[in-house]
């Protein structure tokens, strides 16, 4: 399983549209609102090898009024 945080940098009203976006993508398992410096985070997993944080970033920027995103691939030892 490859996990990734995604930290979104937003406007003030698309935030909440983002947000909600997100949450129907196939392996963001939560999503939240957040104050700044990032606006969104999201938790993504996918059982391939293919970055999860990649196809939600996309996702995210095909919103609207997102300005920054980060993807944070989660390592476990």
């Amino acid at each position: 399983m490859i996990a990734s945080y995604i930290l979104i940098q937003a406007e003030a009203s698309p935030a909440a549209m983002v947000t909600a976006a997100l949450r129907d993508r196939l392996g963001v398992s939560e999503t939240a609102s957040v104050a700044r410096p990032c606006d969104v985070i999201a938790w993504a997993a996918r059982r391939d090898t293919g970055e999860p944080a990649r196809s939600v970033t996309s996702r995210a920027e095909a919103s609207g009024g997102v300005t920054r995103t980060v993807g944070c691939p989660v390592v476990r030892r």
